[in-house]
């Protein structure tokens, strides 16, 4: 394994896994009430909805459903089902990151101003390594602006709570992959290596929580996932105390438990108890 860079970590950040769900309610059960994780935020947009879970790290898992307005979540759950939608990132300055997007030949797309508070971008899956990817500049700051919805689960908040330590993400091009959530949205590579079956992988870090693992499709089982895509959101790594305790959770491993689909997005879990 390569020692890890030492570059400084840039201004961006990377926030949050957005997942596209049938009904406000679908997320709840397993990220809310198994896995500890606490209501941070929601809100309405012309489209959908989105209701806000943040881990004991500080990454968030957002639910997204459809409401009344543009379809296009409800074209994406039609045609795909529900699962993982995009990522999200912030940056300091919106107008610099799409410069330098641009000047590397990625065009980004439905750019919004109109919210002087959040200003935002994305990059479509082609470009993508086959997710949508949002960038926004964001003055909101971590305040929360709705209470809970109606229903939400009375989480205990003396429980153990589950900590997001990765989004794993495999592409078909890693050295591509790579320079896009590196060297274009800020990532530090802290780490890199190869996995059994000869597909490498790298992992980059961000000021905040958020840790990508991009997992190199060109072997096995996993190319044959991926396919003729340019990607597609492997799983979620979650460490949590008590993972025997999740519905769902079959041990395939020594401390390591994983839910094959839980709203469409495969979920693994390690445990930090042995």
């Amino acid at each position: 394994m390569n020692p890890p860079h030492t570059e400084q970590a840039s201004d961006a950040t990377f926030t949050h896994v957005a997942i596209a769900v049938d009904q406000i309610t679908d997320p709840w059960p397993l990220f809310a009430s198994a896995l500890g994780g606490q209501y941070l935020d929601r809100g309405l947009n012309d489209g959908f909805g989105w209701t806000q879970l943040r881990f004991a790290n500080g990454f968030v898992v957002e639910g997204i459903h459809p409401e009344a307005g543009r379809d296009f979540l409800r074209n994406f759950l039609a045609r795909s089902g529900p699962g993982p939608h995009h990522l999200t990132f912030n940056v300091a300055d919106l107008d610099r990151t799409i410069a330098t997007l641009r000047a590397a030949g990625i065009n980004p797309i439905e750019e919004d101003r109109h919210d002087p508070m959040w200003r935002e971008v994305f990059i479509h899956p082609s470009e993508a390594h086959g997710i949508v990817v949002q960038v926004a500049e964001s003055h909101i700051g971590a305040r929360r602006t709705q209470e809970p919805p109606e229903g939400f689960p009375d989480v205990a908040y003396d429980r153990p709570v589950a900590s997001l330590g990765r989004v794993v993400h495999a592409v078909a091009d890693l050295p591509g992959a790579v320079r896009l959530f590196g060297e274009l949205l800020g990532g530090v590579v802290t780490s890199r290596g190869a996995a059994v079956d000869g597909n490498h992988w790298v992992e980059l870090s961000w000021g905040g929580g958020g840790r990508l693992r991009l997992l190199e499709a060109a072997h096995g089982e996993a190319a044959s996932w991926v396919g003729d895509r340019h990607g597609r959101l492997r799983h979620l790594y979650f460490s949590y105390d008590e993972p025997a305790t999740v519905p769902g959770a079959v041990e395939v491993a020594e401390g390591r438990w994983v839910i094959e689909s839980a709203c469409g997005t495969r979920i693994v879990l390690n445990s930090t108890v042995h």
